[in-house]
Parts: C-alpha cells; structure tokens; sequence
C-alpha cells in the first residue's frame, strides 16, 4: 500500500490531544502515516477547540494557510478536514465559508473516518455531527505505542451545563466507557511501556461505569503490572467525594496532583454561571483533600469578567485564590459563546476591565506557582522522562506534582537509557514555569537497558 501523509493540529485540551491519536490510529489501515508539517501532506486536519476565545477566527486563519497549500498543489489534491468542537459547532457555517474544506466531523463520529475519507477522496464533500447512538469507543483501534506516558479517555460529555461552556453541545451528555473496556486498554499501553496513565475525561470524577466510580477504576488500574503513576483530569468540584478523596491518601501510584476548576471566587457569579457550588463549599472540598494528602499539588481554571461581575465579585476570587494557594492555574478573560446562556445575560464587562483584572489575578496566580517551584530547589523528586528536551542530550519529564524538569543526560548512552524511566533528580534551580536539576546516579537504572 502506498504511503501517505497525515498532518493533524490539534488545539485545547488533553481530549483533544487523545482524539487526534486515535485519528491517527484509525487512518493506518488506509496507508497514512503522521507528518509534523502540513506542506506535503495527503491528508491535513484542524482539530478543533471552543473553548477558548475566538476560537472560530482562528479555525477560518489556519484554513486559509491550508488553502494556499492545497491550490499550489500540483495533480492531486490534498483533503483538508475540520474536526472538534468548533467543527461540532459551527460545521454549516465552515463547509458555506470554506468551499475548499473537504470534511466536516464532530468529537463522536472520527471512528467513522475511513468512511468520510474514502467519500471525500470520490469527490464528495462531507459533513457528520451527528451523535450517533453507538459508542465510538466500541469501533476504535488499539492505540499505537504511547511512550512512557499515555492518555486513557474514560468518559465524555458534561451533563452540568454551565452557562459559559459549550461542552455539553459539542461533546454530548456524559457518558462512561464500560471499565473492562478501560482496564483492558490500560492493559495494553503498559505492555507498549506505558508507566504513567492519565484517565481523561471532560467531568472525569463523575465517571460511573457499571459499579465502578473513578476512585474504583483508578485502584483497578493502579494494579496493573508496569503502571507506577496515575493520573486525572478534568474534574468539577461537585463530583469530588469522600472515596476519591480517600483514593488520594489510600492509592500510592495516584499522583499527589489535582486539576479542580472553580471559575470564580464570588458566591453570585457562580451562581449566575450554574455552576450549583459556592466559594466556601469548594474551600472545604480542598481542605478534605489537604487533610487527606497533605502534600498535594493544586491547579485550577478561573473565568475573569464574567457578565455582571463587580470589583466585589473580583475582589472575591483573589481572596479565594490567596486562600487556596495553587501550584499552577489557567485564567482566561471570559468571551460569549454561541448558543451558550452566558452569551445573552445582561452585564456585559468591557475589555479594559477585563484586562485589568486578569493582569492582577495572574500575578498572584504566577507569585504562587513561582513560589512553589521554589519551595522544591534543594530537593529530590522521581521524575518520569517521557520527552526530549529543546537541546542536544536535554531530558524533560515531570515531577509526581506536575512540575516540569530538565537535565542534561551525562553521555548519549545514558541519554538512550534514561528516556522512559522514573528517576531521582536533585533540583538545582527553579524558575516559574519548570524545574532544572541534576540526575542522582542509579547505576541499576543507567544499565538497565544495556542488560
């Protein structure tokens, strides 16, 4: 079979960075293979977020350069496919805009992909965002070899509708893979050499798969022959319980890090954004978890100017953020969704308000994440290398709280060797976005691969 060539870019959230994978994964029986550059490639996808601000403009941006790609090619064509939320979403609207976009398909139709491309390559053009009433974890190939660290989607959808997000009309309702499905997959990655997983999902900790909840599937997993670190995320405060909170002081290989969005410090403005949990009902939520793993890392998302939101409502969230005390957080200034509530409420904020109040809550977000990379200088930590690092002989992996590490490896072999294993490192300096240490020699580690 000929060989051909695959780009595929992705935006947004781990899911996404899953979905494009198993893209791949389901294309390989028709002869693609990935490609980092889209300029020589068969086949060029866009998928897509919506979460993040004008995440449509920048959707029709890259299609254009997709465009100019596709008109200098000479004999056959490439297809140029739009995938994701904002092509769940928006998909009309793309395939009247963009005439020359050959495939349109939301989050829960890529296992139907063989199909799309086999009617896209005779001429059609193709949109599907249907929800189809199988599930299309029942049709996807076993994931190609993931390296050291691999994603594990667990459930989909969100049934919490809050009125800023789109989730719950791109992804769908919430639903959860049957765990044997996902014990099984968790199964093969650790035989591809996977020693880290990280169960995905869009409100992951409302995973409810036959008996099992989440903290039940990770204490599955965590059994598994090769798994030495477990991992979760997204999460929404009202599916945090007493047994997932206890798998995080029962569970040894269940990371001591936790991704728990908030969205805000203000009692009204949660409200106004459905999110049915208030300021102090997330605070005590933490200190369960604090009382439970007292050395847990935390990382949350914050929404700034949210419609009707005041100094008040902003002077709240800061006060809610210095009492949390993060290790890492994502903050976005809030921008209307189509089709979302939050995009037709009264009270709108004006952008230089906006601004403002990012720019104060991100340097206290950035103060404490700074802080707590500082606080690890000095210290040792196991890291997992599970990528190659922006400089010759440079390692990156990642700390049991998320942080990111560099080091030099001491010689190429060493380098070859280390790739893929969990390894003590002493932090030699610390910066707000990473660490830098230096290995703590293990001489049983270093030849473990030449043996």
């Amino acid at each position: 079979m000929d060989k051909k060539k695959l780009y595929i870019k992705t935006w947004g959230c781990q899911m996404n960075v899953y979905d494009s994978q198993k893209m791949a994964d389901v294309l390989f029986p028709l002869g693609y293979a990935p490609v980092d550059a889209p300029d020589d490639a068969d086949l060029m996808i866009l998928n897509t977020c919506h979460i993040r601000e004008k995440a449509t403009d920048k959707v029709f941006s890259d299609l254009g350069r997709l465009r100019e790609i596709k008109d200098a090619r000479a004999g056959s064509k490439p297809l140029i496919a739009v995938a994701g939320c904002v092509a769940q979403a928006e998909g009309d609207v793309i395939m009247k805009r963009a005439k020359f976009v050959d495939m349109v398909f939301g989050p829960q139709t890529y296992h139907l992909l063989p199909e799309m491309v086999l009617q896209a390559n005779g001429g059609a053009r193709v949109i599907n965002t249907d929800f189809p009433v199988e599930s299309k974890f029942d049709h996807l190939p076993e994931q190609a070899a993931p390296g050291p660290s691999a994603f594990l989607s667990v459930q989909e959808g969100c049934d919490k509708f809050c009125t800023f997000c789109v989730v719950p009309y791109t992804r769908g309702a919430e639903f959860s893979r049957p765990p044997e499905q996902v014990i099984g997959e968790a199964k093969r990655l650790a035989g591809q050499g996977a020693k880290e997983i990280t169960l995905l999902g869009q409100n992951v900790n409302a995973y409810h798969g036959g008996d099992y909840d989440l903290a039940d599937l990770i204490a599955a997993v965590a059994e598994i022959d090769g798994i030495e670190r477990i991992r979760y995320m997204t999460s929404h405060p009202r599916d945090m319980n007493d047994h997932l909170i206890e798998a995080h002081r029962d569970i040894p290989a269940l990371m001591p890090f936790l991704h728990l969005p908030v969205q805000s410090g203000s009692d009204r403005i949660l409200e106004r954004m459905n999110r049915k949990h208030t300021a102090e009902e997330y605070l005590a939520i933490i200190e369960k978890i604090r009382t439970a793993r007292p050395d847990i890392a935390l990382s949350s998302d914050f929404i700034v100017g949210f419609p009707g939101e005041t100094d008040e409502d902003h002077a709240a969230t800061m006060a809610l953020a210095e009492k949390a005390g993060y290790a890492s957080c994502y903050s976005f200034k809030y921008s209307p969704r189509p089709g979302t509530p939050g995009a037709v409420m009264d009270g709108m904020v004006p952008e230089a308000v906006k601004d403002k109040r990012l720019q104060e809550l991100q340097a206290l977000l950035f103060a404490q994440q700074t802080h707590f990379n500082e606080s690890a200088a000095g210290k040792t930590f196991p890291v997992l290398f599970d990528r190659k690092g922006q400089k010759p002989g440079q390692l990156l992996g990642k700390t049991p709280y998320m942080q990111s590490v560099y080091v030099n490896a001491p010689n190429e072999q060493a380098y070859a060797r280390l790739f893929g294993e969990i390894v003590d490192v002493k932090i030699s300096s610390a910066f707000q976005n990473g660490l830098a240490g230096e290995i703590v020699t293990s001489e049983a580690v270093l030849s473990k691969k030449s043996a």
